[in-house]
């Protein structure tokens, strides 16, 4: 089962703000896989993400690093926050052992189309797609799969 919405926003600030919406609803067991090109807004709406759900930052891409945590400021869920674009396969997507920690975490995995899916059965999919020219429009289609995102809520929108 899965469900769908689909929205444009316009500058990084709007990507932020909405992250942050999103990470006030999150909790922990929670999986995101985000997906775009480079430059197109992931690690921006996982700053956001990461202000709704008070994690410790700051969050930067973690392309060199492969993963960081970022741990609550408060009560909740740490943050898990990977990037798969250096991975070679789900072997090694594996090997990061993201599932030892995702029932007591947030997990958001960059550029993990193809490779994080099997992480957990209930997840969203974020594809965030770059406007035209200097734009800084993203068209962005969240997919809610599985019985916990069988609604999503009206707060994305």
């Amino acid at each position: 089962m899965s469900v769908e919405i689909h929205l444009e926003v316009p500058t990084a600030a709007g990507m932020r703000s909405l992250g942050a919406r999103l990470g006030a609803l999150l909790r922990a067991g929670d999986l995101l896989v985000l997906t775009g090109d480079l430059g197109a807004g992931k690690t921006t709406l996982t700053q956001g993400i990461a202000e709704g759900l008070k994690v410790r930052g700051p969050i930067t891409s973690p392309t060199f690093v492969i993963a960081r945590v970022h741990p609550p400021l408060a009560d909740g869920p740490a943050l898990v926050h990977a990037d798969a674009y250096r991975l070679g396969g789900f072997a090694e997507l594996d090997d990061l052992d993201l599932d030892a920690t995702a029932e007591d975490s947030v997990t958001v995995v960059e550029w993990g189309r193809g490779l994080a899916e099997g992480l957990a059965d209930d997840r969203l999919e974020v594809i965030i797609e770059r406007g035209d020219g200097a734009s800084e429009t993203r068209r962005l289609k969240i997919i809610g799969v599985g019985e916990r995102w069988s609604g999503l809520p009206a707060e994305l929108a």
